[in-house]
C-alpha cells in the first residue's frame, strides 16, 4: 500500500511539475514575438504567432486543460487581432470581427458533433451499446480468435457513432470477467485488452462524428470552402478502416496467440422498452438514416446533427442532468483550434510560415504523406485534437496555395487520419488509457502493437486510399 501511495504521489509531482513548467515555457514563447522582430512578418501576424506558439506549449504540456487552453486562444485572438483589440493595429489590416471568434462555439460541424454526444450519451443511458454487443457478438460463436474478431468488428462499428472512449469503457467492462477467467499466462488476455482500444481508435475514422479530429478538419475544410459531405466521408474512410482492423485482427491472432480452446462472453443487457428508450431508439435510427442518404434528400449533416438535440429534449427524455452530461470541453478544444485557425490565416501568419520552406521542391503525395506522418508523431505525445488544431490551418493554406498541386480536401481528410492512428503509448488516445489501466496490457505490447498498425495503417491511407477512391468516384 506504501508503495502504491508513493507512487501515485510521485506521479502528482511528475505532473505539477511539468504544468509549471509549461507555464513558464508558454509565457516565454508568447513573448518572444513581441520582442523578435521577423522580417517579412505584419505586426497582426506577430501578434498571431505569440498565441500560436502559447497553444503549442499549453497544448503539449497540458500547462493548464486543453480546452481552457482554447477559451484563452479565443480571449486573446479578440484582445489582439479582432475589431475589437485592446491595442491599435496598422492600417491595412482587415481584422476580422470579434464576433468571428465568438462564432467558433456555434461552427455547424459542432453542432455535427453536439448529435453525436446525445446519440452517443443515450446509447449508454439505455444500454442500447450493451445490448447490440450482445446481439452482434453472439454469431461470433466461442473461438477465441473469432470473439477477437468479433470484438473488433463491435468496437469499430460503434465508434462510427459513438465515443471511441465510451465504446471503450463499455467493452472493456464486458470484457473484464472474460480476461480474469483465462489463465494468467495466456496471451489470449493482451490481446483482448489490446483489441479494443485499436478498433474503437481505427473505427472512429470511419464518421464525421468519430472522433474530434475528423470534426476539426471539416470544419476547416468547410471555412475554406471545401464541403465533403456524411456520405463522402464514409466512402473514403470505412474500406480502408475495415481492411486496417482485419489487418490488426491478423497481427494480434498472430503476436498473441491464444492457449485456451474457447471462450464464453456473457452480457447480461435486455433491451429497454420504456416509452423513452423507444423515443431514443426511433431517433438514433432516423438520425443515422439521414446521414447515410444525405445525397438523396440533401439536407446538411450538420443540420441532421440537431435533430437528435431538439427531439430529445423537447420531448423530455434528456433532462437537464443529460445535458451537463455532455462533453462540452471536446466542443471547446475543437472551437478553439477553430479560431487559433482564423487568427493565423487573417494574419498571414499561415502563409509567412509557408514561405520559410521551399515546398515546391517537393511532389504533392510527399506533402500530404509529412502532414499525416507529423499529426501521428505529435498525436502519439499530446492529444490528437490538439496536433489536428495545430497542423490544419497550416496545412490547407499550403494546399491552397500556388507553391503545390495537392488537393486540400485530402490534406485535411489525412491530417486527421494520421492524427487517429496514433495510438502506440497509453498517453496517445483515452482508449488507450483505459486498456492499460486493466493491468493486462505493457507499454512494450502497446508500442511494438500501436506502432505497426499506425505504420500500416498510414501506408493503406497514403497508398491505396487514392486508387480506391478514383475507383469509388469520391477522390
Amino acid at each position: 500500500m506504501y508503495s502504491i501511495e508513493r507512487m501515485a504521489r510521485r506521479a502528482r509531482l511528475v505532473v505539477t511539475s511539468r504544468r509549471r513548467l509549461g507555464l513558464v515555457l508558454g509565457a516565454v514563447a508568447f513573448a518572444i514575438p513581441f520582442v523578435v522582430d521577423f522580417p517579412d512578418l505584419s505586426e497582426p501576424g506577430h501578434r498571431a504567432m505569440a498565441v500560436f506558439l502559447l497553444a503549442i506549449v499549453f497544448w503539449v504540456t497540458e500547462a493548464i486543460p486543453l480546452f481552457a487552453t482554447a477559451a484563452l486562444v479565443m480571449f486573446l485572438l479578440i484582445v489582439l487581432i479582432s475589431d475589437q483589440a485592446l491595442w491599435s493595429l496598422p492600417g491595412g489590416y482587415e481584422a476580422p470581427p470579434f464576433s468571428s471568434i465568438y462564432g467558433a462555439l456555434a461552427h455547424p460541424v459542432l453542432m455535427l458533433f453536439l448529435g453525436g454526444f446525445f446519440l452517443a450519451n443515450g446509447a449508454a443511458r439505455f444500454g442500447l451499446d450493451r445490448s447490440l454487443a450482445r446481439v452482434v457478438l453472439r454469431p461470433f460463436g466461442d473461438s477465441p480468435k473469432m470473439i477477437l474478431l468479433g470484438v473488433m468488428a463491435v468496437a469499430a462499428t460503434f465508434s462510427m457513432f459513438m465515443s471511441n472512449t465510451a465504446t471503450t469503457a463499455t467493452l472493456v467492462a464486458v470484457i473484464l470477467p472474460v480476461i480474469a477467467s483465462l489463465e494468467p499466462g495466456d496471451r489470449l488476455r493482451v490481446a483482448l485488452a489490446l483489441a479494443i482500444p485499436i478498433a474503437a481508435n481505427i473505427g472512429g475514422i470511419g464518421t464525421p462524428v468519430g472522433t474530434p479530429p475528423n470534426a476539426i478538419a471539416l470544419a476547416a475544410l468547410t471555412d475554406a470552402g471545401f464541403e465533403i459531405g456524411f456520405l463522402r466521408w464514409m466512402a473514403m474512410a470505412v474500406p480502408l478502416a475495415a481492411l486496417l482492423v482485419i489487418g490488426a485482427w491478423l497481427l494480434l491472432v498472430r503476436a498473441f496467440p491464444p492457449s485456451c480452446a474457447s471462450v464464453s462472453i456473457r452480457i447480461d443487457a435486455e433491451f429497454d422498452r420504456s416509452p423513452a428508450a423507444w423515443v431514443f431508439y426511433a431517433t438514433f435510427a432516423a438520425t443515422v438514416a439521414l446521414w447515410l442518404t444525405e445525397p438523396l434528400h440533401g439536407i446538411p449533416a450538420t443540420i441532421v446533427g440537431f435533430v437528435p438535440v431538439v427531439v430529445l429534449l423537447g420531448t423530455g427524455v434528456f433532462k437537464a442532468r443529460d445535458l451537463q452530461a455532455i462533453q462540452w470541453h471536446i466542443l471547446w478544444l475543437v472551437a478553439g483550434g477553430l479560431a487559433l485557425g482564423l487568427g493565423v490565416t487573417s494574419t498571414g501568419l499561415d502563409r509567412w510560415l509557408i514561405g520559410l520552406v521551399g515546398w515546391d521542391a517537393l511532389p504533392g503525395w510527399l506533402i500530404v504523406a509529412l502532414l499525416a506522418l507529423v499529426a501521428t508523431a505529435m498525436s502519439t505525445v499530446i492529444s490528437n485534437s490538439a496536433a489536428a488544431n495545430l497542423l490544419m490551418p497550416i496545412g490547407l493554406t499550403l494546399a491552397m496555395s500556388d507553391a503545390v498541386a495537392v488537393d486540400p480536401i485530402r490534406v485535411g481528410f489525412m491530417i486527421a487520419i494520421g492524427a487517429s492512428l496514433a495510438m502506440a503509448l497509453p498517453i496517445s488516445t483515452p482508449p488507450n488509457a483505459i486498456a492499460y489501466s486493466t493491468g493486462t496490457v505493457s507499454t512494450g505490447d502497446m508500442l511494438r502493437t500501436g506502432l505497426v498498425i499506425g505504420v500500416v495503417g498510414l501506408v493503406m491511407f497514403l497508398g491505396v486510399g487514392p486508387v480506391l477512391w478514383r475507383l469509388l468516384g469520391v477522390s
